[in-house]
């Protein structure tokens, strides 16, 4: 597998209201609002892309489901790393699974044209691999 680069980092939150007083309104960050309550930026010097995920939307990505399941660590982030190409998302994935990893999902491709896999590890963080188009001109 070949990492290219971390693609975003993104702060998992049970209370979108209350992170986004610290994040948009105290600290000031330059996040943008999807009409779903997810924030974020590309404009954060040394981040390529910083988000506020809600919990409910990290639980529908991995599970389908609005709430994270009660047998798995609740996520506090999510770090996703970058693969060459779209086909890459899930040989990287499958190497994981070799390696006796459990991946939250398999390659999938997302409405906004992510490709993206996932996994939770030992910490709680969901770890994702992906291609995401827009990161590669």
């Amino acid at each position: 597998m070949y990492v290219k680069f971390m693609t975003s980092v993104a702060v998992i939150t049970p209370d979108p209201s209350v992170s986004r007083g610290l994040y948009l309104d105290a600290l000031g960050l330059p996040l943008a609002a999807e009409g779903d309550g997810y924030l974020h930026s590309e404009e954060i010097d040394g981040c390529k892309s910083f988000g506020v995920w809600p919990l409910t939307q990290a639980a529908q990505a991995c599970f389908g489901i609005p709430d994270w399941p009660a047998e798995r660590p609740v996520p506090q982030a999510s770090v996703e790393f970058e693969v060459a190409d779209v086909g890459a998302v899930q040989v990287a994935a499958d190497e994981l699974k070799e390696r006796g990893f459990t991946l939250l999902h398999d390659a999938r491709t997302e409405p906004w044209g992510q490709t993206v896999a996932r996994l939770q590890s030992s910490e709680g963080l969901i770890i994702g691999l992906s291609h995401a188009p827009s990161m590669h001109p």
